[in-house]
C-alpha cells in the first residue's frame, strides 16, 4: 500500500519526486524518503513519519539529480523508523530499491545473502531485494531486476536504480500497480496516475510480470523471460486541479461535496434520461448471455463490500436473480463454487485492491465471466476484466471512501435495471425510476445543506466512546457504512446492525450514553424500525433518527431527527449515507483526529 514515484529527465529530481510523494500519501505515512543520483553518487532523506517531516529534514537543501526515487511507507516488515524508510541500498550504496508490497520468502534469501557475505542494515523485507539486484548486476540494470525478481516471491512492484547505469529506472510488478508516465525528454514511474498529472496525461500501466527500462527519451518492456512487449498507452482525462483541495479544509470534505456532480457524470452514458434507455452496451449483458447465468457473485472489501451488499438487494429485487456477496479476502480461502454460469462483478474503487484481484482470478480460473465496477479504467480490475463500468467519481484522495461508495451504488442500480430487461422483466427505466435519477443530484446537492445541522450533532457527541448504528432493508448496509466512516477517521468505536438483531445481543450495550444512529426512511420497513427505536428509547438510550418524513411518532421517540429528501426506495440510501459521512467527519475534526490521513490506514490495500 505504499506509494512510489521515480523520475528520470533534465529537472532536478528531487522537487518532483517530493510533489509526487505528496500525492501518493494517501497510500501509506508511516515514513518517507527519497534518492537523488548526482555526480555519480546517490544522496539518500529518509525520516520517520509524515511526508512533512522530510521536507523539514530536506530544508533549503538541493540536488542537481536529475534521476531519483521515492517512496511514503505503509509498514509491514520493520517499525516506521528511518532506518527502515526507503530507499534501500545494497553494500556498495550503488543500488537503490523502493518497494510496494511483501517478498514472502525473504528470510530464506537474507539468510543465504548473509551467508554469502551481504551486510544488511534495516528489518525489511525491501532490502533484500537491493541485495539480490546488486548479486545479478554483471553491467545490465534490466537484466539484474529480472534475475532478482526470479529469486523472490510475494506481492511487489519495485523501482530500481544504479549509479553504475545512470538515467535509467527499471521497474516490474507481481500484484500491486505500477504505471509508467511518458513525457517529452523526460519519464515518470509511479503507483497510481495521480502523481504524474502535474507533468504528463500519457501512461502505461504494466501488467503482472512486466519489467520496464525507463530512460529519459525511452522505455521498453519486457516479460519475465526478457522477451520485447508493447503495452499501448492511455491518456488519463482528468486533471491535477481534480486532485486538490479547492479550498476545502480536507480532502474529504471536498469529495463529500462532489458527489451530486459525480453521481451525474457516472450516469452519463449510461442512461438516457428522457427516454429511460439503457446505454450500457456490453456482451456480457446481452439477453442471450444473461440467460446463461443462474447467480450473481459480487466480490469487494471495506466500503465497497458494503456496497456490494446493497447491490445483492438491487439485483434481486429488480432482476430476480439469486445473488451471492462474498468479502475479496475470504473468498479463495473457502473451496468457493463457481463456473460459467456465474456472472461475478468486482467491485473497487482503485481497481487494484489486492484481495479482490486474487479472488477475481480465482473466479476466472474456475470459469466465471468477469465485470469490473471501479474508478479507475486502466486498472488491473479492470483490465482482467470482460467488461468494465466505471464510476467516473474523479480522484478520491482521502482514504475514507465517500464519492466512490455512492457512485458503485449508481452503476449498481445500472446495472440491477440492465440485468432487469435482459432476462424479460422490464424494457430500460421505468417513468418513475427515470425521474428518480434526473432528480438525485438535486437531491444531494440538498441533503448537503444539512451540513451545519451535523456540525451541531458532532459538537453534541464528539466525546462519546461507542456508536450503534441500525438500518433494516437497504438500509442496513447504510448503518454498517457509517458506522465505518466513523470508526475510520475518528477512532471511536461503532458498530452497524441490521435493526432486528438489535435484541439479538447489541442491546445488551444501550444506555443514556450510547448514541444510537436510527436509519428509517420512509419505506416498507419503516414501521418495523420503529419498533427498534422504541426498544432503545424504553431503555434511555439517546437516539438520531434519519428518516425521508418527520411525523409525531418519530418526534416522540428520537432525541434528533434529521429529515433528508425522499427518493425511491432503490436510490434512498445514496442520500441516506451523506449525513453519516458528514457526522463522522464533523466529529473526527472536533477530535482533533487527521481526516485524510487516519492512523495504521492507507487508500489503496495492495498487499494481502
Amino acid at each position: 500500500m505504499c506509494g512510489i514515484v521515480g523520475y528520470v529527465g533534465s529537472q532536478e529530481a528531487a522537487p518532483l519526486l517530493l510533489e509526487g510523494l505528496k500525492r501518493l500519501e494517501y497510500r501509506g505515512y508511516d515514513s518517507a524518503g527519497i534518492a537523488t543520483l548526482s555526480n555519480g553518487t546517490f544522496e539518500i532523506h529518509r525520516a520517520p513519519g509524515k511526508l512533512g517531516r522530510l521536507v523539514e529534514k530536506l530544508g533549503a537543501a538541493t540536488s542537481v539529480g536529475k534521476t531519483g526515487i521515492g517512496h511514503t511507507r505503509w509498514a509491514t516488515h520493520g517499525r516506521p523508523t528511518e532506518g527502515n524508510a526507503h530507499p534501500h541500498r545494497d553494500c556498495s550504496g550503488e543500488i537503490v530499491v523502493v518497494h510496494n508490497g511483501i517478498f514472502e520468502n525473504f528470510a530464506e534469501r537474507k539468510a543465504e545473502l548473509l551467508a554469502e557475505g551481504h551486510r544488511f542494515t534495516s528489518e525489511t523485507d525491501t532490502e533484500v531485494f537491493a541485495h539480490e539486484v546488486e548479486a545479478a548486476f554483471h553491467g545490465d540494470l534490466l537484466e539484474a531486476v529480472r534475475v532478482a525478481a526470479r529469486r523472490l516471491t510475494g506481492a511487489y512492484a519495485v523501482v530500481v536504480s544504479s549509479s553504475r547505469e545512470p538515467g535509467v529506472l527499471v521497474t516490474t510488478r507481481s500484484g500491486p500497480p505500477i504505471v509508467l508516465g511518458l513525457g517529452a525528454g523526460e519519464n515518470f514511474v509511479a503507483s497510481d496516475p495521480v502523481a504524474l498529472v502535474p507533468w504528463t496525461r500519457d501512461v502505461v500501466f504494466l501488467e503482472d510480470g512486466d519489467l520496464a527500462r525507463v530512460d529519459a527519451s525511452s522505455v521498453r518492456l519486457v516479460d519475465g523471460d526478457g522477451a520485447a512487449l508493447v503495452r499501448a498507452p492511455q491518456r488519463i482525462l482528468w486533471d491535477a486541479v481534480a486532485a486538490e483541495k479547492a479550498g476545502y479544509r480536507h480532502f474529504m470534505l471536498k469529495e463529500i461535496h462532489e458527489q451530486p456532480t459525480a453521481i451525474a457524470e457516472t450516469l452519463g452514458g449510461k442512461v438516457a434520461l428522457d427516454s429511460g434507455e439503457l446505454l450500457i452496451d456490453s456482451p456480457l449483458l446481452t439477453s442471450e448471455r444473461v440467460a446463461g447465468f443462474d447467480r450473481v457473485l459480487l466480490l469487494a472489501c471495506g466500503t465497497s463490500w458494503h456496497s456490494a451488499l446493497i447491490g445483492k438487494f438491487l439485483i434481486e429485487g429488480m432482476a430476480r436473480i439469486p445473488v451471492e456477496v462474498d468479502y475479496g479476502s475470504e473468498f479463495r480461502y473457502r473451496l468457493p463454487v463457481v463456473d460459467a454460469k456465474t456472472l461475478t462483478l468486482g467491485i473497487s474503487q482503485s481497481g487494484e485492491t489486492a484481495d479482490t484481484v486474487a479472488a477475481l482470478s480465482e473466479a476466472r480460473r474456475q470459469g466465471a465471466p468477469i465485470g469490473a465496477i471501479v474508478n479507475a479504467p486502466g486498472s488491473q480490475i479492470a483490465r482482467m476484466a470482460d467488461a468494465v463500468f466505471p464510476t467516473h467519481a474523479g480522484p478520491e484522495i482521502g482514504v475514507a471512501s465517500t464519492k466512490a461508495f455512492t457512485t458503485q451504488l449508481a452503476v449498481l442500480f445500472l446495472l440491477a435495471a440492465r440485468l432487469r430487461e435482459a432476462r424479460g422483466l422490464g424494457e430500460g427505466l421505468t417513468a418513475g425510476e427515470r425521474e428518480a435519477l434526473s432528480a438525485l443530484p438535486r437531491a444531494l446537492k440538498d441533503t448537503l445543506q444539512l451540513e451545519p445541522r451535523m456540525e451541531e450533532l458532532a459538537r453534541k457527541f464528539h466525546g462519546a466512546r461507542d456508536f450503534l448504528f441500525l438500518g433494516r432493508g437497504l438500509h442496513y448496509p447504510v448503518a454498517l457504512e457509517g458506522a465505518l466512516k466513523l470508526k475510520e477517521i475518528s477512532y471511536i468505536h461503532a458498530e452497524g446492525y441490521p435493526a432486528g438483531e438489535m435484541k439479538h445481543g447489541p442491546i445488551a450495550l444501550v444506555d443514556e450514553s450510547l448514541p444510537v444512529v436510527v436509519l428509517a426512511p420512509h419505506d416498507r420497513w419503516r414501521e418495523k424500525t420503529l419498533s427498534n427505536l422504541r426498544e432503545v428509547k424504553s431503555r434511555d438510550g439517546v437516539s438520531i433518527v434519519v428518516t425521508t418524513r418527520e411525523d409525531d411518532e418519530v418526534r416522540s421517540l428520537a432525541d434528533d431527527v434529521i429529515v433528508l429528501p425522499e427518493t425511491i426506495p432503490e436510490l434512498q440510501p445514496i442520500v441516506s449515507i451523506i449525513p453519516l459521512q458528514l457526522l463522522a467527519y464533523h466529529i473526527a475534526v472536533r477530535r482533533g483526529c487527521d481526516v485524510d490521513q487516519p492512523r495504521n490506514l492507507a487508500k489503496s490495500v495492495t498487499v494481502e
